[in-house]
């Protein structure tokens, strides 16, 4: 497929990707201070298939949001075309059903190959793809072939030079845009991380710029520099020395920037306090949870931690509390009014649209579904199919949808030609379908299964057939069980596409 994106990665100064640095307010500061393009942090391909996407209208972001409603990967307008995703991933399909999930809002999609933690290698991912040329190129070229947006892919340098520079002409093969180097050595690393879990003391290897440079001279592709922050970077005039030695297309920063931002800008760092303030407007305009902000601003300050502001960071348990220590609490009570605002505007704005947009002819009440209302394994639902079957109607037809704002449920249901919902909006799609069974079987004046109705049909005709079962048993006769009288005890809770509102 033809990459049809301005993304280049020549001449360009990136913030690595980092764990628990990289998320929306981090890059985006970057990208304030003059970056060209920022990497956030490595999300697992397996997690980020149980995420739905989701339009925050609040927030004007897109999140992408998993089972338990956690916002795994956020991103805004202000990044998309300078952002890459990176992934960790050891399956080629698993990594392309990823990338066609989050292509339409990144620039580009990176696949780590350096990472040496125990989490990633494990798993086949990270660091341990480089014994593994063979699938490397599967994921890379099933990427390549799949999608409209430049791939890349991140590694750490082998033991031996001449096998390093093998490993990046056999990736370039691949049709990839860019390729990032990690110059330090993929051991080492993993010695590393060995004796970290040792709490022993971390070492500090050099990176080694002549592998870097002879990758640079072996192949075509941009060539990311990457691992300079501790033996070179110290300020933005150091950038262009570590490029010059790697001989390479562009710089990754990964710690100097974790420590200061500002390393981007070309007229010199700015007061830590002042980075940090920055950083906890962002933090707020996109609601980044309190635990993260709090570990970004820890990294900012390093030597500062023992110090009274450091304490006292180290303390604060929410947002509210770590504005307030850096003062800024009067702009968390602005910016939290500004947003409780705009909220409300929104849900009165769905709320009359939904108004407009309302069948006349849907019968509603204000009902939900309690299932300590009723016995066990007997629902509403239940009763429903089992009344249109006696009365010899259509089974009923569910439609449900997922509001955007606040990613509630709503649900009709149609039995015999007719519409029936709930008023109230609920947590999940089974809730609201059970709602509106609710709605119509009161709106019929059947019996919905409430324990407080005294003796349950349901229940006696599922005694009767398990004693059935138990004679046939005895008697050795088929025991298998027609499915149409399963349906009439086993609630209907498949998975459906969710349509938004």
């Amino acid at each position: 497929m033809t990459v049809n994106t301005p993304l280049c990665f020549r001449g360009k100064k990136i913030l690595a990707p980092m764990v628990r640095v990289g998320t929306l307010p981090m890059r985006l500061l970057a990208l304030d201070y003059g970056a060209d393009i920022v990497y956030c942090e490595e999300l697992i391909d397996i997690k980020m298939l149980q995420c739905k996407r989701v339009v925050n209208e609040v927030l004007e972001t897109v999140d992408f949001v998993a089972p338990n409603d956690r916002v795994v990967f956020r991103t805004c307008e202000r990044e998309r075309q300078r952002v890459v995703f990176q992934m960790g991933s050891a399956d080629a399909e698993r990594a392309l059903a990823v990338a066609k999930l989050v292509e339409d809002d990144v620039a580009g999609i990176d696949i780590n190959m350096g990472c040496p933690k125990e989490y990633s290698t494990k798993a086949s991912m990270g660091a341990a793809l480089l014994s593994d040329p063979d699938k490397i190129e599967s994921i890379l070229t099933t990427l390549v072939k799949g999608i409209c947006k430049p791939v890349t892919c991140k590694i750490r340098i082998l033991p031996s030079v001449e096998d390093t520079v093998n490993l990046a002409k056999r990736i370039e093969k691949t049709g990839i845009a860019a390729i990032a180097v990690h110059g330090r050595n993929l051991w080492s690393c993993l010695l590393f991380c060995f004796l970290e879990r040792k709490k022993e003391e971390r070492p500090q290897h050099p990176v080694h710029c002549d592998v870097i440079k002879a990758i640079s001279e072996a192949v075509s592709i941009p060539v990311i520099a990457n691992g300079g922050s501790h033996d070179f970077i110290k300020e933005y005039t150091d950038i262009e020395t570590f490029q010059k030695a790697t001989a390479a297309s562009s710089v990754m920063i990964a710690r100097a920037a974790m420590w200061n931002p500002s390393i981007f800008r070309k007229e010199g760092f700015f007061p830590l306090k002042d980075v940090m303030q920055d950083y906890i407007k962002y933090v707020l305009r996109y609601d980044n949870h309190y635990t993260n902000t709090k570990y970004c601003l820890c990294q900012m300050l390093r030597e500062q931690l023992e110090t009274t502001l450091g304490k006292k960071l180290h303390a604060a348990q929410s947002t509210q509390e770590i504005c307030e220590v850096f003062e800024m609490g009067d702009f968390y009570e602005e910016t939290t009014a500004i947003f409780e605002a705009k909220k409300t505007s929104l849900e009165t704005e769905t709320q009359d649209e939904d108004d407009q947009m309302e069948d006349p002819d849907v019968i509603k009440m204000a009902v939900r579904f309690d299932k300590r209302e009723y016995p066990p394994q007997i629902t509403p639902k239940m009763y429903l199919l089992e009344w249109c079957r006696k009365e010899k109607h259509p089974q009923p037809v569910y439609e449900t949808i997922q509001r955007p704002l606040d990613r509630l449920f709503c649900s009709v249901v149609t039995v015999a030609e007719r519409k029936y919902r709930s008023t109230l909006w609920d947590k999940s799609k089974k809730l609201a379908e059970q709602a509106a069974a609710i709605v119509c079987l009161r709106t019929l004046g059947v019996p919905e299964g409430k324990l407080c109705e005294g003796e349950n049909h349901l229940i006696n005709k599922r005694k009767r057939e398990d004693q059935e079962r138990l004679i046939n048993r005895d008697h050795g006769e088929d025991l298998a069980e027609p499915s149409h009288k399963k349906a009439n005890f086993i609630d209907d809770t498949s998975d459906m596409n969710v349509p938004k509102m």
